[in-house]
């Protein structure tokens, strides 16, 4: 069963047509709206006007996480505030969160490429679908929420957390379908285990998994744990959220939701635009959205194109699973932390000396941060009281700026390692 048939399985020379006459109306939209694109046009001498072929999107500038942090919060918006009708936000490198909006067009529009992508991964409107993403300013609950209803999908919104309950309601309800983290899925699944649960009291059928990576043996593990078979969407906030692209039953790479959003392949290093086929940095226009578009932007994500038809019929390319990014980016628990924002936590915490560290370690399917920090003074040492406020204190701003909890650890001044060149803060034993 298809959503969209007609658009998922449009001839490629007809989606091209549709996509280039979409990209002119958005360069100029931009134009005109935006005032960070109507600077990066002039500046870069690009008039809108003159595209006059797919290709010539090589000639608009990139837009990047920072231009998102420099226009905090709404800088980037093409429509007034009271034209939005939902505001979501994630991390930022500073701490500032990543602020994107929706009309109610976007959020139709949103609808639409989640439930072509969750029919496309085997979904139907006889699913009972439990949401084990976290609800709220993070775009991955409500977004699959949506699409899930509109194919007319039984939809448990339970949020993440509360794992035994979780459980008791995939038992209770008869769920078949799963929506979360692969590590959160794991994590059911043992727990699940311990309860005395077996998979084989669930009537779990399908994981439609996102919001983090999920290796081969990671996805294996997952489908073992509870029976499922295990699909990926990929999306970001600043793009829309998730509903970018996703695996269809065939599972032999992610259907973009080409007529929404055109992607490209760049190198990392020079900017230069890959051919088709060939490995590099993702980068995304959005074709439609109205509150928040958004040109060329660029992912960080490491993968490659395919634009052969599908064996499921469809039409639009196809991205491989993202290898890795171009920055230093950690993913914990399906949330993005740069070293970057906790360094701007400690700086502002005169106890503490410049010197910090890193370590990200697995326990049993979930990941832990610890950040041992260096302090200025050995004698805080000495005080049991003034030690443990500190380390709230440093706690409660690392879980204010990046939305997880984090093991803080206060070590003696000198104690962390120097570097003459650069410096390695972070330490990753999740495959030792």
């Amino acid at each position: 069963m298809f959503f969209q048939k007609d658009i998922e399985t449009m001839p490629r020379e007809e989606l091209k047509k549709l996509q280039l006459e979409k990209l002119k109306y958005i360069a100029k939209y931009c134009y005109d709206n935006v005032a960070l694109y109507k600077r990066k046009f002039d500046e870069a001498g690009f008039d809108p006007s003159k595209i006059k072929t797919l290709s010539d999107i090589q000639y608009i500038p990139y837009t990047t996480k920072a231009d998102f942090r420099d226009n905090y919060p709404f800088g980037m918006f093409a429509v007034p505030v009271k034209d939005v009708v939902r505001l979501h936000a994630s991390s930022g490198t500073t701490g500032k969160p990543t602020v994107v909006g929706y009309t109610k067009n976007d959020i139709d529009m949103w609808s639409d490429c989640m439930a072509r992508l969750v029919v496309a991964a085997g979904a139907s409107d006889e699913d009972i679908v439990q949401i084990s993403f976290g609800y709220g300013l993070f775009t991955g609950a409500l977004g699959l929420h949506y699409g899930l209803e509109k194919i007319g999908a039984t939809v448990v919104p339970c949020s993440s957390g509360n794992t035994e309950k979780q459980v008791m309601l995939m038992k209770d309800f008869g769920t078949t379908a799963l929506v979360s983290t692969p590590s959160y899925a794991l994590r059911i699944g043992e727990v699940a285990q311990e309860m005395g649960v077996s998979r084989d009291e669930l009537k779990l059928r399908l994981g439609l998994f996102g919001s983090e990576g999920c290796t081969a043996e990671m996805r294996k593990q997952v489908e073992d744990y509870l029976g499922v078979m295990a699909t990926d969407n990929y999306g970001m906030s600043e793009l829309i959220g998730p509903g970018v692209s996703g695996e269809c039953t065939y599972r032999n790479g992610m259907h973009f939701n080409e007529d929404h959003f055109l992607p490209e392949i760049i190198n990392p290093e020079t900017g230069e635009v890959l051919p088709e086929g060939e490995k590099g940095e993702l980068v995304i226009t959005t074709l439609s959205k109205e509150a928040l578009p958004v040109l060329r932007y660029r992912t960080k994500d490491i993968t490659s194109l395919t634009y052969e038809k599908c064996e499921c019929g469809r039409t639009h390319c196809r991205m491989a699973k993202p290898t890795g990014r171009s920055d230093d980016m950690l993913k914990i628990r399906g949330v993005n932390v740069f070293p970057s924002q906790i360094e701007s936590v400690i700086m502002n915490i005169p106890q503490i000396a410049p010197h910090y560290q890193l370590v990200v370690t697995r326990a049993g399917t979930s990941d832990r941060l610890e950040v041992k920090c260096e302090l200025v003074d050995a004698a805080v040492l000495e005080s049991l009281g003034a030690l443990s406020n500190l380390q709230k204190t440093i706690h409660h701003n690392l879980q204010t700026v990046l939305g997880i909890d984090t093991k803080v650890t206060l070590v003696e001044p000198k104690s962390l390692e120097r570097f003459q060149g650069k410096a390695k803060r972070v330490i990753d034993l999740r495959n030792q």
